[in-house]
């Protein structure tokens, strides 16, 4: 699946951050930044104005919802899909309000990655 989308993943578990880069180069994703805390992503949505953002929502410093709410100000535009693992549905539902995209159960598979993506690029057209 060839496209131009930038994606920004963050995640503290530089197991799921690798993880995420491997399917989305496998996904056509050319440029793939990566962030550890909810700040670096904030940091870097605002840098490189990703398409794409994979937002973990427990994180140290400043989690998943407070980098969703500050992004979002700034990149009203960017799809912004949130990772979690179970047991968080409670955030889910706040992440939804807050105006997240989608969301990735944990964890996380190509399958899962691709018809997001998929959803993305057919909306944009």
């Amino acid at each position: 699946m060839e496209n131009n989308l930038v994606a920004l993943v963050c995640d503290d578990s530089i197991l799921i951050r690798k993880k995420f880069h491997t399917i989305l180069t496998q996904c056509g994703c050319k440029t793939i930044f990566e962030a550890e805390n909810g700040v670096q992503a904030v940091e870097q949505a605002i840098a490189q104005k990703p398409d794409v953002i994979f937002l973990d929502i427990v994180m140290p410093d400043k989690d998943g919802i407070e980098a969703l709410k500050e992004i979002k100000v700034t990149l009203p535009e960017v799809k912004i899909i949130m990772a979690s693992s179970a047991g968080t549905s409670n955030l889910l539902k706040e992440a939804l309000k807050n105006g997240a995209y989608d969301f990735l159960q944990k964890p996380i598979t190509l399958e899962k990655v691709v018809s997001l993506l998929e959803k993305i690029l057919k909306e944009a057209k």
